[in-house]
């Protein structure tokens, strides 16, 4: 009687561990079974915002459900990202993060409301992109090192525009490294109306992704002076960078993409957001449209991005500090 009491509990575990490991394979192999939202933390028009709603587009062909961009723009990124990492961890919130809000905010924002080290689950790397440096066209200026001596000339006049942390950074970084001063003023609107100032002659300097400033440039409405890379980019080679225009060495500030989730997202949500944000990197269309814009794709794996991130946090937190910039 025992064992047959035994065997009836035995078979009824066995079934019930079955059945439970069914309902998790078929969860999994389920994922995803509607939407997912994507929070883009920048403004409409932004590269940011072109870049993840064109990975949106081919994630959603992957995936066989709709990538929905949200854009939550606002404290330099930090609205949309803290708005992912207090998002349940299903998969089906993402952010379509940078630099700035997963390697500098940390060194900026003295209480930030996340904890940036340990808020997100990383899922893709996108690519990378320079910046351009550009002035207004009635600057006496035809190369940076004629602006840099009319900043010196004169230290506080001259205005740079920034609406992110990588505008801000490298606007500073670029008056740290070449000893002059100059005055910010910051856009929370968005790279677009710091775009509309600079032609406008209301600010005479802004350092920005090539997805806002190149078209500009080659309309000849802004004069762009150098790339923010260690090499010439292919989409603008007659820019000097700014390590050749000003003579110096180890000046270099990229701004990268990247998607990212929730803290303790499924393993295998991950996983397959993963292959479709690789096969968006490695699609012909995607990478000719934004290697006119300075932008290179770079698949890797959610393990890869997680190591650059580490690295990128020590690297934004030297430039930050060697800017001269405090947490505010």
């Amino acid at each position: 009687m025992k064992n047959k009491l035994f065997a009836g509990h035995l078979i009824k575990a066995v079934g019930g561990l079955f059945i439970g490991l069914s309902c998790t394979l078929a969860i999994a192999d389920s994922y995803p079974s509607k939407p997912i939202k994507a929070i883009v933390p920048f403004a409409p028009g932004s590269a940011t915002d072109q870049i993840g709603r064109a990975f949106a587009a081919k994630m959603a062909e992957s995936l066989g459900q709709p990538v929905v961009i949200e854009n939550r723009p606002g404290a330099n990124g930090m609205i949309g990202a803290d708005l992912v990492a207090k998002s349940p961890a299903d998969g089906y919130t993402l952010l379509f993060g940078t630099n700035s809000t997963n390697a500098a905010l940390k060194s900026l924002v003295k209480n930030l409301p996340y904890n940036q080290d340990t808020a997100f689950t990383p899922i893709g790397y996108f690519g990378s992109a320079p910046l351009i440096v550009a002035i207004n066209n009635e600057v006496p200026a035809k190369s940076l090192n004629g602006f840099v001596s009319l900043a010196k000339a004169d230290p506080g006049k001259m205005t740079f525009a920034y609406a992110s942390t990588s505008q801000r950074v490298s606007s500073e970084m670029l008056a740290n490294v070449s000893g002059i001063k100059m005055t910010g003023v910051s856009y929370k609107s968005g790279p677009n109306a710091a775009m509309t100032d600079l032609i406008g002659g209301q600010v005479n300097m802004f350092t920005a992704d090539f997805a806002v400033t190149l078209p500009q440039v080659q309309a000849g409405k802004i004069r762009g002076l150098a790339v923010t890379s260690l090499k010439r980019s292919p989409a603008i080679p007659e820019l000097p960078t700014v390590n050749e225009a000003l003579g110096i060495k180890g000046y270099e500030l990229i701004a990268f993409f990247a998607a990212f989730g929730p803290a303790g997202m499924p393993k295998d949500a991950v996983t397959k957001l993963n292959k479709a944000i690789n096969d968006a990197a490695k699609s012909k269309d995607l990478v000719e449209r934004f290697s006119a814009m300075g932008f290179e794709t770079q698949p890797g794996t959610p393990e890869a991005l997680g190591q650059k991130i580490k690295l990128e946090t020590t690297k934004w937190a030297k430039a930050i500090q060697d800017a001269g910039m405090r947490p505010e």
